[in-house]
């Protein structure tokens, strides 16, 4: 029996309305390491997106790398693999690999190709061993494909002009040819009774999307793959990208979901590892194992100031105010303090909104993230004084602009060109890291 714990989406160093997420963070990591010595996990998958961005602080790289050696040290034989996700620098990732396999982690960050314009697949393979030391299962260690790395290549036969011309459609046939690749070679390499574990950080059709925190992949989710390219020889397909922790049509297909909420959109559901038990190429019972909140998540509105007040009434009071409702940390220390966004639906101009609502949170234990002010009768966002860039995102502000300029919404295509240009600045960001 192998024992299994997929997880992904960890974005270290993000920042959250302006402020950073170390002690949440920590929290999930200290809680990680516990989940793994009480379930005897015989291996650790972390599909993707480990750091917020290319270039992550000294901070979120220490909270990575701390966590590896005490994982480790608590767990000798746990087998660890990483890997990018489009939000890494591929290289970046990579760089410790050689130091981190003396840690039983792998860390695989980009593909690469052999002479004959194949799938140099053996670097993406890595056993998975049980307690004994015996081989169970093959993790096919698949990072996200970037459009630069996979379009017109990995052909064994055939010129690159046969690629289809449309841009998505050669992403999606070389996103799944890579992935075909890999599981060709898988197949030749497990014996009888082993296992084979694929994961990827990638889009599947029908998978639910977070809009407001996650970043369109390639061309605006038209690049998704289907999740027919996994077989059912496959016995689990552990994948990353998508915050919402969910199955894609059947029970071995999942995406484990982002450790925390990483926008006041995804507030509403659970956040949660999953356990999966592999009896030989067999799937038993897999787990979704709930991860406790640091640091609590409210949304207030939208409604009426006087309705937003009585629910302010109903926070926590600081700890100075000896709420019993409170635990010494949440109400102590600040950074424990919940994290607030209020909506306001307006019926005229009102100057001292922001006054008046900080007056009403004086002595709660909640901080205000994000306060939001409605038109009358169109349900829209009222652009505010002070409203931050990061707050907006790089589409949306795009939209408003043209919006502004030419009097009507971005046609699709001109969204799906802006996409592009987005996804070239991160790449060239994560070759100037690398």
């Amino acid at each position: 029996m192998l024992r299994v714990i997929h997880t992904a989406d960890w974005h270290l160093g993000q920042s959250f309305h302006g402020q950073e997420r170390t002690t949440e963070h920590r929290a999930f990591l200290a809680w990680l390491l516990d989940t793994l010595e009480q379930q005897q996990a015989d291996a650790l998958l972390v599909a993707g997106d480990i750091f917020d961005v290319v270039n992550p602080s000294l901070r979120a790289q220490q909270l990575l790398y701390d966590f590896i050696v005490d994982a480790h040290q608590r767990c000798p034989e746990l087998q660890m693999v990483l890997i990018a996700g489009n939000h890494d620098s591929g290289a970046r990732i990579e760089l410790p690999a050689p130091l981190m396999q003396r840690l039983h982690a792998h860390a695989v960050g980009r593909v690469s190709w052999l002479d004959d314009g194949n799938l140099d697949s053996q670097r993406l393979l890595v056993p998975l061993t049980d307690s004994t030391g015996e081989t169970r299962a093959w993790c096919l260690a698949l990072p996200f494909l970037r459009p630069s790395e996979i379009t017109g290549r990995g052909q064994s036969s055939g010129p690159q002009g046969d690629l289809l011309q449309d841009e998505t459609q050669s992403y999606v046939r070389s996103a799944e040819r890579v992935h075909q690749q890999l599981m060709d070679a898988a197949r030749q390499q497990r014996q009888p009774g082993q296992a084979l574990i694929a994961m990827s950080h990638a889009h599947l059709h029908g998978a639910a999307v977070s809009e407001a925190s996650e970043r369109p992949i390639v061309i605006g989710g038209e690049e998704s793959i289907s999740a027919a390219i996994f077989p059912e020889d496959i016995s689990y397909v552990a994948l990353g990208h998508l915050h919402r922790a969910q199955r894609v049509g059947e029970e071995r297909i999942r995406y484990s979901g982002s450790p925390l909420p990483l926008d006041f959109s995804e507030a509403g559901y659970h956040h949660q590892v999953l356990m999966l038990e592999l009896d030989g190429e067999r799937l038993g019972e897999v787990t979704a194992l709930p991860i406790p909140r640091a640091v609590a998540m409210q949304r207030i509105g939208p409604g009426t100031l006087d309705e937003a007040l009585e629910q302010i009434a109903q926070l926590p009071l600081r700890s100075d105010n000896a709420d019993p409702q409170c635990s010494d940390h949440q109400c102590s220390d600040h950074k424990y303090w919940a994290w607030l966004e209020i909506s306001i639906r307006l019926d005229a101009p009102m100057a001292d909104l922001r006054a008046r609502i900080d007056e009403a949170l004086a002595d709660r234990a909640a901080r205000l993230l994000r306060l939001r002010r409605e038109l009358p009768g169109t349900g829209r966002e009222q652009p505010r004084h002070g409203e931050r860039l990061e707050d907006i995102g790089p589409r949306r502000l795009f939209e408003r602009v043209w919006q502004e300029q030419w009097g009507a919404p971005a046609e699709p295509d001109v969204l799906n060109d802006f996409d592009r240009l987005c996804q070239d600045v991160l790449e060239q960001d994560g070759e100037e890291t690398s």
